[in-house]
Order: structure tokens, then C-alpha cells, then sequence
């Protein structure tokens, strides 16, 4: 990419978050991704060029240092911070204003720096694609897969329904999604089949921000945010049905829906699955259930198998969980760092709280000792762990699949076969994590709150929804419903 010869007709919009827009280049697996500002700043920007390139900078590096120490190298792409002509970048954000959506536009994309973020194009990865099929590429945000046991709890529901389920409630009420997700994070985190197959599941039926995917880069399955709609499940269908021609739940030479859909699940818990030998379930079954799962626990034919420990999935839990304390023991801690702070404003850059996130940083956090020994090093250190966790909380992996073509055989791709059986369809893949941003210091305060709003919410209402706040089971899903359960979790 020569960023002296810049175009803004080779990009497109792509997509954007709270704090950045995303573009991607019509030909090359590249994203851009840009800062954006409130935009009553869009005429005196609130930071100089030199501080939206540290910030960028900061981003790649926490990624590169840090993050990928905890959740594995092979599944971090931290990209690098490039300058762009100011030119390129004013007429690229005129381009793409008018694609973006209505309620993101209280914001506006930095024209004044010149800096962005460049990376893969993880929704159109550059995997061999033999059958020259468009690549799928599905994006998942776990959330936190535990439920926390720290002393510091003072509502005993925390301990016994997940955030994930509670802030659903919370949503609704809040008016920010019409009806509730009944996806659980500990389903999909716990490692036994049958509950991942569940959780995959819930998350297809209402995605909300937590489930899109990608087909040849373009996004053809998601939840638009405030909208009555309910997700086209055929849609999805007629999409997927090419990828999943070869099954063994034909009829008269058709593959039934339930059958595309019961395999699309199978090859993605196979993914998310792969990576090696089991790793040791260490949170105990206390903690690795929650009451309001819609799973029925009775179903389980097979004992948990646990996640490979060289896997994403275990790899994000062990990084959540460096949350050993929960909000509700960690702010006082901050607060020890905040009136340190107020005390000896210095002291900022040697306690690291802006970065730089270098190896430095991560000795702070592997070296935190195991009890409070009233220093604000400690309580530094402890922050610092918990703004990982957090970052690990809500990161997103990307699964791109490509079908593996008849009769092909490289060893030196790793190939995912539906487990079930020896049968096609086979895929290339590969599994990566994105959204690993620092998250703020000064964010603490604002999470306790949302932390005591979501719980007294749920409370509130004793963890009961109007039925109208329910997704309306799609006709595939009844019928799957109303059939013995052989076809939806095989036996291994």
C-alpha cells in the first residue's frame, strides 16, 4: 500500500465502534481504521497529531505486548500506525458520511491528524481459496465466560446469574434492543458440545452485537441496534446452503434447513474448539453454570470435555479471569491510585497509567503480589490487570472459513472436519481476536455504576421479562425443537 498514492475510490465504509471508523480497500485484504471525535470537536479537534499518533500507537502496542502474551501470538493481528496525505483522508470521510448509520453520527471521523490504524481485513482473510467460494467469516463477541466469587460481592445474584444475562435484562428496559438475547457466555465458554452447540445457537437467533457474518467481506447477517426487525433466518439460509451442500440429513437429496444449520454450528464449535489437547476446567462446576441459561441441564448426555488449552476460548477466560476481585473490590483500589495521583501528579508516567505498554508494563502485572500490601504499586498493578480482563471481556474473534475443495490434501493447512463423521464439507480456517484496545483508567467509575444500575435492574424485576421482550422462536428452530435431540448434539 503506498500511502503517497492514495485514493479514497479504492475504500468503502466498512463499519465503526464508539471511538473509531473502519474503512476497507475494495481489492487488498486492508482496513484502515480512524479515530473519531464528538462533533461539536469536529472544527478544534481535542487532541494534536503527535497525541492521535501515540494514542494509535498505544493501541497497537498494548496489543503486541501485552495482550498477545495472555491470548497467544498466533491469533493477534496488531497492524501498525500509518500517516496519510489530509487530502486523502478529508475526501474519504465526505465518501463514506452518508453510509454510516443515523446514531453514529454524533461523531466524526479525525480529518486533522492523518493518522490511522492499518490492518488484515479479517471478514476477507487471505486463505487459499481452491473452490474459489467467497470466504465466510463469522464474528463473535463472548463476553465474559464466569461468574465472580470474590469476597468483595455484595449481591449474591452475581454469583449466580452471568453480567451477560443480567445486562440483557437492562438492555431491554433501557429501551436499547426490543427483545432479549437468550445466548449465555458460560454456555459457550463450558467446553461441553452440547451447551456451545446451544449458546451458537441463541446467538444466531437474536445476534445483537454480539454475532455477525461476513460473506466475501460483506456483512449479510446482523442485528441493527433499536430495530423491531427480527433477523431473516432464510436469508442466512440461502447464504450458508452452498458452503453446506454435503450432509447426512438429506432429504430426497435436499438438505433440510435444520440440517444447514445444525453443520454450520458443528464447523463453527469445531473452530472454536481447535487447538490442541484438553485443558483442566479450573473454575469449578459452581462457577461455570448460570441459573438464567435457558439450557436445561438434564440434557447433557456427556460429561463437560473442557476447552483445549492452547485454544481461543480458554486462552480469553484465562485473560477475563485476571479479574479476581470483581468492580466491587477493585475500586477502592483505584481510588487508593486516583488520590495518589491527585497527591503526586508525576507519578503518572512511573505507575504506567497511560502506557507505555511495554515489557515493563506487562512485569507489572505478572509480578503483582497475591495480597494488599496497602502500597499504591499494588493497587496499580491490580488496575492494570483489571483493565486486561476487561479488554478480554469484550474483545471479538473472527472465525473466516474457506471449503476445502474434493480430493485436496495440504499438509500445511489445518483443516476442519465436521467431527460427527468422516463426511464433507471440509474448510481451511483461521481464528483470530480483535478489539484489544487499553481500556481507560478513568473508566472505572462509570463501570461501578453500570455494574449497580444492570444488578439492581435485575433485582428489580426479579429476573422476569415481558413475553413480548422474548425472540420469537424462527420456524427452523421449533421444528428443532419438537425432534429428538440426536440430530442438534451428537454423540461423540
Amino acid at each position: 500500500m503506498e500511502v503517497d498514492k492514495m485514493d479514497e475510490n479504492d475504500w468503502k465504509y466498512h463499519g465503526e465502534g464508539n471511538k473509531s471508523l473502519v474503512v476497507s480497500h475494495v481489492q487488498l485484504s486492508r482496513v484502515l481504521r480512524l479515530l473519531k471525535y464528538p462533533a461539536e470537536d469536529s472544527e478544534n479537534p481535542p487532541q494534536t497529531a503527535e497525541q492521535a499518533f501515540r494514542q494509535i500507537q498505544n493501541i497497537v502496542d498494548f496489543s503486541s505486548n501485552v495482550m498477545s502474551r495472555f491470548l497467544g501470538q498466533k491469533f493477534i493481528h496488531s497492524g501498525e500506525v500509518v500517516k496519510l496525505p489530509l487530502e486523502f483522508v478529508r475526501q474519504l470521510s465526505i465518501k463514506v458520511q452518508h453510509q454510516r448509520p443515523a446514531w453514529r453520527c454524533d461523531k466524526v471521523m479525525d480529518i486533522y491528524s492523518g493518522c490511522a490504524l492499518c490492518l488484515p481485513n479479517l471478514t476477507s482473510p487471505a486463505l487459499p481459496q481452491p473452490t474459489h467460494t467467497a470466504p465466510l467469516c463469522i464474528e463473535i463477541k463472548p463476553k465474559c465466560g464466569f461468574l465472580p466469587s470474590s469476597k468483595h460481592v455484595s449481591k449474591d445474584i452475581k454469583t449466580k446469574v452471568c453480567r451477560f444475562c443480567m445486562h440483557q435484562h437492562y438492555k431491554v428496559a433501557s429501551g436499547k434492543w426490543k427483545r432479549r438475547s437468550l445466548y449465555c457466555p458460560l454456555d459457550l465458554f463450558s467446553g461441553n458440545r452440547q451447551r456451545m452447540h446451544f449458546a451458537i445457537r441463541h446467538l444466531i437467533e437474536e445476534p445483537q452485537n454480539n454475532f455477525k457474518i461476513f460473506k466475501g467481506g460483506q456483512c449479510v447477517y446482523s442485528s441493527k441496534e433499536g430495530s423491531d426487525d427480527s433477523v431473516d433466518l432464510n436469508s442466512l439460509l440461502h447464504h450458508l446452503r452452498p458452503y453446506l451442500l454435503h450432509g447426512n440429513n438429506r432429504i430426497n437429496g435436499h438438505v433440510s434447513n435444520k440440517a444447514v444449520l445444525h453443520d454450520f454450528i458443528q464447523v463453527l464449535v469445531n473452530a472454536l474448539m481447535g487447538g490442541g489437547g484438553v485443558g483442566a476446567d479450573r473454575r469449578g462446576e459452581g462457577r461455570s453454570f448460570c441459573e438464567a441459561s435457558a439450557f436445561n441441564r438434564e440434557r447433557i448426555r456427556h460429561g463437560s470435555q473442557g476447552l483445549p488449552s492452547e485454544g481461543v476460548l480458554f486462552r480469553i477466560l484465562q485473560t477475563q479471569m485476571l479479574d479476581t476481585l470483581d468492580i466491587e473490590g477493585l475500586y477502592p483500589l483505584y481510588r487508593r491510585v486516583e488520590q495518589y495521583l491527585h497527591d503526586f501528579p508525576k507519578e503518572r508516567s512511573r505507575l504506567q497509567i497511560d502506557g507505555p505498554y511495554n515489557e515493563a508494563f506487562l512485569e507489572k502485572l505478572q509480578k503483582c503480589p497475591s495480597e494488599d500490601d496497602g502500597s499504591v504499586d499494588y493497587a496499580a498493578a491490580k488496575v492494570h490487570q483489571y483493565r486486561v480482563a476487561m479488554t478480554a471481556k469484550d474483545c471479538s474473534i473472527m472465525v473466516a472459513l474457506v471449503p476445502r475443495s474434493e480430493g485436496e490434501d495440504d499438509e500445511g493447512q489445518r483443516w476442519l472436519r465436521d467431527l460427527i463423521s468422516s463426511r464433507t464439507p471440509a474448510f481451511s480456517y483461521s481464528v483470530s481476536i480483535l478489539d484489544l484496545d487499553p481500556k481507560p483508567f478513568e473508566s472505572i467509575p462509570s463501570q461501578l455504576r453500570l455494574d449497580q444500575k444492570i444488578v439492581s435492574c435485575y433485582l428489580r424485576t426479579g429476573g422476569a421479562l415481558p413475553k413480548s421482550s422474548l425472540p420469537p422462536l424462527q420456524d427452523i428452530f421449533t421444528a428443532a425443537e419438537r425432534e429428538d435431540c440426536t440430530l442438534l448434539f451428537h454423540p461423540m
